[in-house]
């Protein structure tokens, strides 16, 4: 048997990595991608694997990674070792960039894309909470935020603007749809 490999996109903000959270606590079917970013490790947000620029160029020549890009001035990583649990059958999420979906097509064949939106007002003052931005950081990725994905991607629109246990639940939905969800 093979898992799917679940592709979360949305602009800077949306909740993608407390959705997905919210996912794996709700399916046990589901497991979470744990990405290698060239991000400090103190700089909060998503369970991640900080290394150096120069430690994530050594990675990636070695083979590391199933995928690789740049985004926001940062290089990002998805481990090598995705495949083992792809073919043990595993459903992963793994909190990707729009411009790399179809990258990550090639790589791993078809695969669902949620695509997580919010309110612009919500968006703001989400970035403007997490505290990880300047006001100007703020505005780029806003602007960003409303960037089509690539052509031929066909995604899953879910909107995070509400209450997570609604989103939780019309993304399993739509991931699922042979199951009865129902939430507590």
């Amino acid at each position: 048997m093979t898992g799917r490999m679940i592709a979360v996109v949305g602009p800077s903000g949306v909740g993608k990595d407390t959705v997905m959270q919210a996912l794996v606590d709700a399916a046990p079917e589901l497991s979470l991608v744990r990405r290698v970013i060239t991000r400090d490790a103190d700089a909060g947000g998503e369970d991640y694997d900080a290394v150096s620029v120069p430690m994530f160029l050594g990675m990636q020549s070695a083979g590391a990674f199933a995928l690789s890009w740049q985004a926001h001035g940062l290089r990002y990583g998805i481990p090598a070792e995705v495949d083992a649990e792809l073919a043990q059958g595993r459903d992963l999420l793994v909190n990707l960039s729009r411009d790399v979906l179809g990258a990550a097509r090639a790589r791993f064949g078809p695969m669902p894309v949620l695509l997580l939106t919010a309110s612009p007002a919500v968006l703001r003052a989400r970035l403007m909470a997490r505290g990880r931005e300047d006001g100007s950081e703020i505005d780029a990725r806003l602007a960003r935020a409303g960037f089509a994905l690539p052509g031929g991607i066909d995604a899953i629109h879910i909107d995070n603007s509400g209450p997570l246990a609604e989103t939780v639940k019309r993304a399993l939905a739509a991931l699922y749809p042979q199951k009865d969800v129902t939430l507590t």
